[in-house]
């Protein structure tokens, strides 16, 4: 058994620990709060948008847009990879790794193009010895819309001159501080079903100059906001994911502390008990 020393210094150690995942959980539960109402804000705007879409898609079926257009032979993929800059967040970055694997593993590494948003999944890559096309880090716990700008518009040129057939997002969708979800979404091309499939609205627009005109200047807009949406949810999610993590770490830093410590008293009476015992034979053998 290790002595009552050796405990005390590791009931310092540990409460040191707890300190500091206490402090991270702090730290994250501000910033969660923050993501959240950023994502919220987004909200409102995203659902203008998508509404507008199908309104405009549906007064111009025919327009022609290459972002709508399906290719019947799929034979490169692009993938935007959204995960996080840092660790300590519980099981994020492996779902994020995971999902990542799902759609790689059955596919030559020259069937896909990888743009890798966080220094997580981009090392991951790393130790399945694949290089990314194009990687970003330094935003994933605060991304702002020229962060999505950038990456939606390579992604975008790249479809427009043919070097891949099709755009999906991989990222965490967030549900809750307790729950996020990894998802697999497509970007491009849009499905032209989809943004029509509300036959409901019975409202009739002007559109000026034309429909047509209106949808090409609104899609690249459009396909920011997809981006960006998506980079504000993985960041909730991360945030998220870190402040359940570390208030798990510091409750079973509190459990640790308690068992050391009934550890210690136990070592500490005992040897208490041993120099009464020590010192009541040595009286009893100078009688």
């Amino acid at each position: 058994m290790p002595s009552a020393r050796e405990i005390n210094r590791r009931i310092k150690s540990v409460t040191n620990t707890q300190q500091i995942t206490k402090a991270m959980k702090m730290v994250s539960s501000v910033r969660l709060r923050r993501a959240q109402e950023r994502a919220l804000a987004t909200a409102p705007y995203t659902e203008k948008m998508e509404g507008m879409l199908r309104r405009l898609s549906a007064a111009s079926p025919d327009s022609g847009n290459p972002l709508f257009q399906s290719r019947d032979d799929v034979k490169k993929t692009c993938y935007i990879i959204i995960g996080a800059d840092k660790g300590l967040a519980g099981a994020f970055n492996a779902n994020i790794n995971k999902a990542m694997v799902s759609v790689l593993k059955d596919k030559p590494r020259s069937a896909s193009v990888l743009f890798v948003a966080g220094r997580k999944p981009a090392e991951y890559l790393k130790h399945l010895r694949i290089t990314p096309d194009e990687k970003w880090s330094g935003f994933s716990d605060k991304p702002q819309l020229i962060n999505a700008q950038e990456i939606a518009h390579m992604a975008t040129q790249k479809f427009l001159d043919g070097e891949v057939d099709e755009v999906y997002v991989i990222y965490t969708h967030f549900k809750s501080a307790l729950s996020q979800e990894a998802k697999i979404v497509k970007m491009l091309p849009i499905d032209q079903d989809e943004q029509g499939e509300d036959h409901g609205l019975m409202e009739e627009y002007l559109y000026a100059p034309n429909a047509a005109q209106v949808l090409n200047s609104l899609l690249p807009q459009y396909l920011d906001l997809f981006i960006y949406n998506s980079l504000l949810q993985s960041a909730a999610s991360e945030l998220g994911a870190r402040m359940t993590a570390m208030t798990s770490a510091t409750d079973n830093a509190g459990e640790l502390i308690e068992k050391l410590t009934v550890t210690y008293n136990k070592v500490r009476q005992a040897g208490i008990t041993n120099e009464l015992t020590e010192i009541v034979s040595g009286a009893n053998a100078l009688k």
